[in-house]
């Protein structure tokens, strides 16, 4: 059995889209992660150096989401999850990408990707 630790409601402002006016004047995104990883030893020992620092997760996903351009929220979540398996030592990850000002034409809550990685080892 795997633990899980979980980041939720996570906001940023960002330029991705296909469409001219999402790459211009952007729009907001909200990120939710599940990271799987063994936490069995961080709950012993109450010791940082055996789970994520989160507050370096959350600063990984701003870069990635602030930083960087997408057409697609599918390949926005995959850069997050590809870059969170490599740079933290998890076994996998959930990454769910939503985008509440979708230009669908119509009044929505969001529309989101859910996407899951796994570690190759």
């Amino acid at each position: 059995m795997t633990d899980r630790l979980i980041i939720k409601g996570m906001t940023f402002y960002g330029w991705h889209g296909v469409l001219p006016h999402e790459k211009e004047m952007g729009q907001p995104f909200v990120v939710d992660l599940v990271l799987y990883l063994d936490l069995d030893q961080a709950a012993r020992r109450d010791d940082l150096a055996y789970t994520v620092d989160y507050s370096r997760v959350f600063q990984l996903v701003k870069q990635i989401v602030e930083g960087e351009r997408f057409n697609l929220i599918e390949a926005l979540a995959g850069a997050i999850a590809d870059r969170i398996i490599e740079g933290f030592p998890v076994k996998g990850a959930r990454i769910q990408v939503r985008k509440p000002m979708a230009p669908v034409g119509g009044l929505i809550d969001y529309v989101a990707v859910d996407v899951r990685r796994w570690r190759r080892n």
